[in-house]
């Protein structure tokens, strides 16, 4: 009777321990894994911006770009009247006619 009891112990504890071994590394590795999770996450947090704050800065941009083109487009309207007087006073000019 000793004698199978012994056996049994060592049946069960080749195969129990091996058992819980691997359980609680695996529950380790679950807890390691979170941990870098979470750091990932704050990572991307830090390093990246969301999809709303980039559409909002583009708009930003997009509407200075528009302000800009609208005053590009105004010394252009006053640049090319001012091109066509003098060329109307260079025509008028004496000396432009006795060179032509």
């Amino acid at each position: 009777m000793d004698d199978s009891i012994i056996l049994w112990n060592v049946i069960l504890s080749l195969v129990v321990a091996p058992l819980l071994w691997t359980i609680r590394s695996n529950i380790s590795d679950v807890k390691r894994l979170d941990i870098l999770l979470n750091k990932t996450r704050e990572e991307l947090g830090r390093d990246y911006i969301s999809r709303a704050t980039f559409e909002k800065d583009l708009n930003r941009v997009t509407r200075l770009l528009e302000k800009l083109e609208q005053k590009i487009e105004k010394q252009h309207l006053v640049l090319g009247s001012k091109i066509d007087q003098w060329l109307v006073n260079c025509n008028k000019c004496p000396l432009i006619e006795n060179r032509g």
